[in-house]
């Protein structure tokens, strides 16, 4: 055997000592084996495929990054937050509101990965809610009092003070749970397929971009409490993931009774961002107890130390389970609906984009319309799950922005129509808010649920431009093909005859398919079309035929072989095989 070939005992981000690979080359060994790692065969550059199955001890090490790289974001949502629900002040109230969206979090991970479009995508709070919040609570009606904002006058344990915050987060939870029927009704019509005919790259594009555009100033803020850390971890979290991915660290393999073997595991690629956080975290520690760092409150750079938040830590209980209602009954107002649908109709853009992201980051098959139907609709339960436990935010699938914007490769971003709606839309969706943000009085209409409603509205960043994006590509006039319609719709066909989509997108236990069968689930949107099931498991010639027409190589042996097509006849054509 060429020495090449990894072991079969390994995963393939461990090799023999004497086998060092990078992955690339071993997954490209492994299809030369007949075993591909992954259902669609090309993900090559993944240590393991969609449908592989890591080992016990590296998907606890996984679990842990997954959930370090997502404290960032759910930990910032609540803090954003916290200035406007009146608790800048109560530190306390402030970790149960972040334990709150992390356990909600949880639940909705595992109803999406389990029942939803089942990519292995983090749900968790979303962005798209916080600018709509933040104007909700920017009405006159829902603006803190002044002592509230004096930490002298603040006694958290008092009834004012509780039911000035908790009537506030109330409101927040009525608009939430309103606003997440929407997203479920969507989802469990199928509605987002007919909306996604009009919606293109150049809609997408600019919302999701301004999802996290208008929030750079507490990012700064938060980053700016000691650059020195901040600048530290970003430029560790680079150093891994980039420079020395491919560097290979041995470590000890156990084989058995008192038998170990040494192999090269490759872990910088795998957890970049658990060694880069541990790391700038160490030396906090090391900073604090050396009281390098200062050790007043008021001085720059105090809550870089690991004991700042200490009087939390010994006031808060070891176990608390939150529940729905905690905070009381949720309330409802017009101009909340209103705000919080917009970010629902972001977060159902920015979500789809994100589900082909994932697939094709993991090597997956596009998604079919039933998966991103159920995916739609099960975070729209999601979001009625965090109203309803009362995170403040609904939920939303955690892929990188930066992959979802990857879409507009299917655009021609050398057409000067396209330029211009895009960069239009940006600009709009930032300058108008902040115009409206100056002026409310300009807004002035005489009845007050519509003054509000288009307050909300108009200082929502990501509504502004995504509306925006969306009136224009579908008035100015331009070609399927330069709007990026074209490619986008034949995604969208060729994920629903992916010939190993079944595989990844089918309902658990055969649901849908060899069980549960019956005619009236057939007809429902969310649920896996008959006749798909086998799709991976069998040969489908006709199909494959269609498929691989489009290849230039396969087109290249077709015209090879139109010389001698009397030859061909008589070869049977059962080697087609996938």
């Amino acid at each position: 055997m060429n020495s090449a070939i990894p072991s079969r005992e390994l995963p393939s981000c461990l090799q023999r000592d004497e086998e060092v690979l990078s992955p690339d080359t071993d997954g490209q060994d492994r299809k030369k084996d007949g075993k591909p790692g992954s259902p669609s065969g090309n993900s090559s550059h993944l240590a393991y495929g969609i449908l592989d199955v890591p080992p016990w001890y590296l998907c606890i090490f996984f679990g842990i990054q997954h959930f370090l790289t997502a404290l960032g974001g759910l930990v910032a949502v609540p803090l954003i937050l916290a200035k406007d629900l009146c608790l800048q002040h109560d530190p306390l109230t402030q970790s149960y509101l972040i334990s709150t969206i992390f356990f909600v979090s949880g639940i909705c991970t595992l109803l999406q990965v389990f029942l939803g479009v089942r990519l292995p995508i983090l749900q968790g709070g979303t962005f798209a809610f916080v600018a709509p919040s933040l104007a909700m609570l920017s009405l006159p009606a829902w603006k803190c009092p002044e002592w509230t904002l004096n930490a002298s006058q603040v006694d958290p344990s008092s009834p004012e003070f509780t039911e000035e915050w908790q009537k506030r987060i109330r409101e927040l939870q009525g608009a939430i749970m309103v606003a997440s029927c929407v997203q479920i009704l969507v989802g469990f019509s199928g509605l987002i397929g007919f909306v996604m005919r009009f919606i293109g790259p150049l809609t997408i594009a600019p919302t999701i971009s301004l999802v996290a555009l208008p929030l750079f100033e507490s990012t700064g803020e938060d980053v700016g409490i000691h650059w020195g850390i901040s600048s530290l971890t970003i430029f560790l979290i680079v150093l891994f993931s980039q420079y020395l991915k491919n560097v290979a660290v041995p470590v000890p393999v156990y084989e058995g009774w008192k038998k170990y073997r040494t192999a090269k595991f490759y872990v910088f690629q795998v957890f970049p961002v658990l060694l880069a956080l541990c790391l700038s975290w160490l030396l906090c520690f090391v900073l604090t107890i050396t009281d390098v760092l200062p050790s007043a409150p008021t001085d720059p750079g105090y809550l870089a130390r690991t004991d700042s938040r200490g009087s939390v830590l010994s006031q808060a209980p070891w176990f608390r389970i939150p529940y729905p209602g905690q905070w009381g009954l949720p309330t409802v107002s017009l101009a909340g609906v209103f705000g919080i649908i917009a970010g629902v109709i972001s977060s159902m853009v920015e979500s789809v984009g994100d589900y082909y992201a994932c697939a094709r980051l993991a090597g997956a098959p596009p998604p079919p319309k039933h998966a991103i139907n159920r995916g739609i609709c099960i975070e729209g339960l999601g979001c009625l799950l965090a109203g309803a436990w009362g995170t403040g935010n609904g939920t939303t699938s955690y892929s990188e922005n930066i992959g979802a914007l990857g879409i507009t490769r299917y655009v021609d971003m050398n057409s000067s129509r396209n330029i211009f709606i895009f960069g239009f839309s940006i600009y709009c969706g930032l300058v108008i808010p902040s115009w409206v943000n100056r002026n409310p009085e300009k807004l002035q209409t005489g009845i007050l649920q519509l003054d509000q409603v288009l307050q909300v509205l108009l200082t929502t960043s990501m509504f502004v431009g995504g509306f925006l994006g969306f009136l224009l590509d579908n008035t100015i006039p331009g070609s399927q093909e330069e709007r990026g319609l074209l490619a986008w719709s034949q995604i969208y066909k060729e994920s629903e005859t992916t010939l190993q989509a079944s595989k990844v997108y089918g309902l658990p236990w055969g649901a849908g398919t060899r069980f549960c069968t019956c005619s009236c689930a057939r007809v429902l949107p969310f649920w896996p079309k008959p006749g798909q099931e086998d799709a991976g498991h069998r040969p489908n010639e006709p199909l494959l035929l269609s498929i691989l027409s489009r290849a230039p190589e396969y087109q290249d042996q077709m015209a090879a072989g139109s010389a001698n097509q009397t030859t061909q006849d008589h070869q049977p054509r059962s080697h087609l095989a996938p």
